[in-house]
């Protein structure tokens, strides 16, 4: 049997002092009209670390400079085709970064965001993701049930595994 294409990337679960968590708009070209709510973040280079990958997107997509080595809390695997354009699926290790509120703005320009899909970011409330029932969608998509269990009970002894 042949091994799984698996694109692995990081993400930033960015919590702010009200415990509000950034996420970044992915308007996803395929099916049009797709909106996905996710955490920062993104592939980790070829010989890159994965906290010096998060380091790199932070500062890239919402211009947040990370130099503590932020915990690891959630592990998600999803294998799907079409997930990720070219690979068999995706795996996404979220760190916890622990932040006072801020306006977004990367080193990437506007046409580099939309080159990632990326054409937004909005500080959510827990309530206001758990309340949500408009046709966007969160990564993963039940992203309150873990969210809820992190601020409420801190970093968890292992990663959480997440689905889709």
């Amino acid at each position: 049997m042949s091994s799984l294409n698996l694109r692995h990337s990081v993400r930033a679960v960015v919590l702010d002092e009200n415990d509000r968590i950034l996420l970044c708009r992915f308007a996803i070209p395929e099916p049009a009209g797709t909106v996905v709510w996710a955490a920062p973040g993104g592939g980790v280079e070829r010989d890159e670390t994965a906290l010096a990958a998060l380091r790199r997107e932070l500062h890239e997509e919402v211009g947040l400079k990370v130099d503590t080595d932020p915990p690891h809390v959630w592990h998600q695997q999803v294998v799907a085709p079409g997930h990720a354009a070219g690979y068999d699926g995706v795996v996404n290790d979220y760190f916890l970064v622990r932040t006072t509120s801020f306006h977004p703005r990367g080193a990437m320009s506007d046409d580099e965001l939309a080159a990632e899909n990326i054409d937004g970011f909005r500080w959510w409330q827990l309530r206001d993701i758990a309340d949500y029932r408009g046709s966007e969608l969160f990564s993963p998509r039940d992203l309150a049930s873990p969210l809820a269990a992190l601020i409420a009970g801190g970093v968890p002894g292992r990663p959480v595994s997440l689905g889709l």
